[in-house]
């Protein structure tokens, strides 16, 4: 995931606190939300699947 779109999620949250969001940026928050956090998912997996246990 990019800076530009998890800038675009904190401009999405800050107008949601400060306006509200018509139904179409809730819609792109929504997706957005969701590829950031399969993002995130695939991110720790990857580093527990590299993680070796030395004795």
């Amino acid at each position: 995931m990019n800076n530009l779109k998890i800038n675009r999620i904190n401009e999405l949250a800050k107008k949601k606190k400060a306006t509200g969001l018509n139904a179409e940026e809730t819609a792109e928050q929504a997706v957005l939300r969701e590829e950031y956090l399969k993002s995130i998912r695939k991110n720790l997996k990857d580093q527990l699947n590299n993680i070796e246990i030395v004795d």
